[in-house]
Order: C-alpha cells, then sequence, then structure tokens
C-alpha cells in the first residue's frame, strides 16, 4: 500500500474510533450495550496496534 494511502486508511480508522467512542460516551448509554462493548474493542486493537508500530520502529532502527 503506497504511503499516501496508509495515511488516509489510518486517518479513517482513527476517525471510526473517535465516532465510535463519542457515540458509546453519550449519556444513557447502557454499559452493556453492543456499542460500548465496541468501542472497548477499538480501544484494545489501537494499543495493540501501536505496541505493533513500536515493534516495527524497533526493529527497522536496529536493522
Amino acid at each position: 500500500m503506497s504511503d499516501k494511502l496508509n495515511a488516509l486508511f489510518e486517518r479513517l480508522k482513527a476517525h471510526q474510533r473517535d465516532l465510535i467512542l463519542e457515540m458509546a460516551e453519550h449519556v444513557g448509554m447502557p454499559a452493556g450495550s453492543a456499542l460500548r462493548r465496541v468501542a472497548e474493542l477499538e480501544n484494545v486493537i489501537a494499543a495493540v496496534e501501536a505496541v505493533a508500530d513500536e515493534e516495527a520502529d524497533r526493529k527497522r532502527k536496529s536493522d
């Protein structure tokens, strides 16, 4: 994937996460709702991606 396309994809994923989290934080959203669970999953995915990116950066720097 080209750098520009990859950057756009990352921005779209971040925007999607922001929207999901914003909707899940809406007043009255039950803690067990599907939307809140999706938002929590999105947070976990973002954390895993961040760790993977850090590992890839470390590997590139050590090569």
